[in-house]
């Protein structure tokens, strides 16, 4: 695995690549690399030729300094476990200048209703900086695929946004979400919960396996009520929102329509660490 801290020597190391036609996969991260980041990078190397792995913390993605401060970077233990990998690897570790240069912001875009529902009504400002960095990102690296997981599922369909809005020459790859035994979706902020904590936080994976079970023969504002209720005598989680939505427009079901795909999405603090999960309904 060859390591590079800027978009110079990224470039460099990348020219022989183009020269010879070469198939880059590109899997952006914010580190704290865990079974599902891997599972994209082994994705994405089975089907291309080199895999550029960024690891980033991107500021403007952040509606919450806390938050950002404390994201867990654990760069040594994040290459250890890339290097474990069998393939060829290029991993990607710039600072915030080589990202934005002089001036960190976010650029505006309209995403229309897919902003401003869920992710985006609770964080101000989120998919603008999403977007911003992945922008940036894509136009560093020029990648011919990149892989993304959909436990972000909003922040998928805003990418495959996106890259219809700018026309940009590469391939939006989603992979399923992976789990820990108990359920819980992985995320580099589960590292943050304790033991009991990570216990707790099995009642999401739980409460969308019921909602999935009851979809078909419940309506939806009694799987809405159901899950207000199970969030309501589990004090150690508070429930940010839950919602059930059809699964390429993310508009809010009322119903469930026969044709329709749809998709349960929740958000929930455990602690003062917020987790995000979702599942396919049919």
């Amino acid at each position: 695995m060859i390591v590079v801290t800027d978009k110079k020597s990224l470039a460099s190391q990348l020219f022989s690549q183009r020269q010879n036609d070469k198939k880059i996969g590109f899997v952006p991260t914010m580190g704290a690399l865990h079974r599902g980041h891997l599972a994209l990078v082994n994705r994405a190397l089975k089907e291309n030729d080199i895999v550029v792995v960024s690891i980033y913390v991107n500021p403007t993605q952040f509606d919450n300094q806390t938050d950002l401060q404390k994201y867990p970077r654990i760069l040594q233990s994040d290459k250890a476990l890339l290097e474990g990998l069998n393939g060829n690897i290029l991993l990607y570790t710039p600072n915030n200048e080589d990202i934005y240069g002089e001036e960190v912001r976010s650029e505006a875009f309209n995403f229309s209703e897919l902003e401003r529902k869920m992710e985006g009504k609770y964080r101000k400002g989120h998919f603008d900086g999403v977007a911003t960095v992945v922008s940036k990102l894509f136009e560093i690296v020029k990648p011919h695929r990149a892989y993304f997981g959909e436990k972000d599922f909003q922040q998928l369909l805003i990418i495959k946004e996106l890259v219809r809005m700018k026309n940009l020459p590469v391939e939006i790859i989603g992979c399923p979400i992976v789990r820990e035994e108990n359920g819980l979706a992985m995320s580099s902020r589960n590292k943050r919960l304790t033991p009991e904590q990570l216990e707790k936080a099995t009642i999401i994976h739980q409460t969308l396996s019921d909602v999935r079970e009851k979809f078909e023969s419940h309506t939806i504002p009694a799987l809405n009520e159901m899950v207000r209720e199970r969030f309501l005598q589990e004090p150690s989680l508070e429930l940010e929102y839950f919602q059930i939505a059809e699964a390429s427009t993310l508009e809010e079901a009322k119903q469930n329509k026969a044709d329709d795909q749809y998709r349960a999405f929740i958000a929930a603090y455990c602690g003062e660490v917020r987790l995000i999960d979702n599942m396919a309904l049919n």
